[in-house]
């Protein structure tokens, strides 16, 4: 018996009794070729596409029309790739799914009875993300098999791209500052730290007098190095530095002199003495990243157009 004749024949059995009842029935949405779509199937698809939407935009009611064709858009997309999956026979080895989900759990710091217990927060089962994920791996080795083996990119194509987006490829921004630092013992008496509170509160206040820095660096900082290099910091960039000594320099010009700033250690005044951008990174360094990115731009671009093809040419009727 024909598949699509057997389904409609069991849902039209199954809908009986529902439909006594007064409760929702799922009815036939679409026709991909021999396969169908339910609009129970739409339905959840929509659901988890008007999430989507609700979070991206704060809360924002989608429009029900448009999530709908949306969601039925992808399911037809979903169902062609499905069947060119069985069609050529792509299989993935358990073994090889085994150790797809060992890379996520690893990736995440998880223990398997985590991993379960993460999912069962999203209300998926085990069984069920096996099933996605067994789903993604069979997609991947449908794009590598009938799109990226035919894409090419060229080093034309890496170095306009290069010239027109230096500012990613490390051109950070720089800081050179110096600090006087105060050491503050948490186990010290109250007396104690209040002494060295007013210490470094006086400095502050010559610090931006006008004081030369780094005298008053030689003079009263607790930095051992100070005596030598008037506290001297040196070059760094973001994340180089402790988080309170980035967050303040983060906010001065060159030839600022920083509110006392706490840390773990102690108390620190800043003077930022010159801020800028480095020299971004050689063509060399970055062109493997570089060609990664306009493959998997160029591949997804390729998949698209050929699931569009795949539509030309498969028999789809939308029932409702």
């Amino acid at each position: 018996m024909n598949k699509l004749l057997l389904y409609c024949i069991i849902a039209a059995l199954s809908a009986f009794p529902a439909a006594v009842r007064g409760e929702t029935v799922s009815a036939i949405a679409a026709i991909v070729n021999d396969d169908v779509i339910t609009t129970l199937d739409v339905q959840k698809e929509a659901d988890q596409i008007a999430r989507e939407v609700e979070k991206k935009n704060a809360g924002e009611v989608p429009d029900k029309a448009t999530i709908r064709k949306t969601a039925l858009d992808r399911l037809i997309d979903k169902k062609l790739v499905e069947q060119k999956i069985k069609e050529l026979d792509i299989k993935v080895p358990e073994e090889e799914l085994r150790q797809s989900i060992e890379d996520v759990k690893k990736q995440n710091n998880l223990t398997q009875e985590a991993l379960v217990a993460a999912l069962a927060g999203q209300g998926l089962s085990f069984e069920q993300y096996k099933n996605q994920l067994r789903e993604q791996l069979e997609r991947l080795r449908l794009m590598s098999q009938e799109v990226r083996s035919k894409i090419q990119v060229g080093e034309r194509e890496v170095r306009e791209y290069y010239e027109a987006n230096k500012a990613r490829y490390g051109q950070e921004e720089f800081f050179h500052a110096r600090h006087i630092f105060f050491k503050v013992d948490k186990n010290a008496p109250e007396t104690e730290k209040a002494k060295v509170m007013a210490t470094a509160t006086r400095v502050l206040q010559e610090a931006r007098s006008g004081k030369d820095f780094a005298e008053l660096a030689r003079q009263y900082s607790d930095d051992p190095a100070a005596k030598q290099d008037g506290g001297d910091l040196g070059t760094f960039k973001k994340g180089d530095m402790i988080a309170e000594i980035e967050a303040a320099v983060g906010a001065m010009k060159p030839g600022d002199v920083s509110d006392l700033v706490k840390t773990a250690a102690g108390l620190h005044i800043i003077k930022l003495e010159e801020r800028g951008l480095g020299k971004p990174r050689p063509l060399d360094e970055v062109k493997g990243e570089i060609e990664d990115l306009l493959y998997k731009k160029k591949s997804e671009e390729r998949f698209n157009q050929w699931v569009d093809e795949l539509r030309k040419g498969a028999a789809i009727e939308i029932k409702r």
